[in-house]
C-alpha cells in the first residue's frame, strides 16, 4: 500500500510539473515559481471565452508576482496595483488579480490567480 501511495504522489508531482513545463513552452512565458496549474479555471476560460489561456494559483500576494513579471525579459507592464497586474510578453498576456471570483462556484478566493492568454 505504501508503495501504490508513493507511485501515485510522484506521478501527480511529475504531471505537475509537465503542466508549467508544458505551458512555458507553449506560451513563452514563466510561470511564476510554485504555482499550481488549475484545470478548472483555465477550463472556462477556454470554453466561455474561447481563447487559448492556462490559469495558476499561488499563496504569494499580487505584489510578489508583479515583481516577478516585471523583471522578465521582453515582458511589458501594462498595468500594476496592489490587487491586480497585466503584462504583455508578444502576443500572449499575464493576468494576476487577488481576490478573484470562481466563476464555477460563485465563491471570492483570496489567493493569486495568474491567468496566460495566447492572443490571435
Amino acid at each position: 500500500m505504501r508503495i501504490l501511495t508513493f507511485a501515485l504522489c510522484a506521478v501527480a508531482l511529475f504531471a505537475a510539473g509537465l503542466t508549467v513545463a508544458i505551458a512555458e513552452e507553449k506560451y513563452g512565458v514563466t510561470v511564476y515559481d510554485g504555482a499550481k496549474y488549475d484545470a478548472e479555471t483555465s477550463q472556462v476560460l477556454i470554453t466561455s471565452m474561447k481563447v487559448d489561456a492556462a490559469c495558476y494559483r499561488t499563496g504569494a500576494t499580487v505584489a510578489q508576482v508583479n515583481g516577478f513579471y516585471r523583471k522578465q525579459a521582453g515582458t511589458a507592464e501594462i498595468h500594476a496595483s496592489e490587487k491586480s497586474g497585466m503584462f504583455k510578453k508578444g502576443n500572449v498576456s499575464i493576468t494576476v488579480q487577488s481576490p478573484w471570483l470562481n466563476t464555477k462556484t460563485g465563491q471570492h478566493m483570496t489567493d493569486t490567480l495568474i491567468s496566460i492568454v495566447k492572443n490571435p
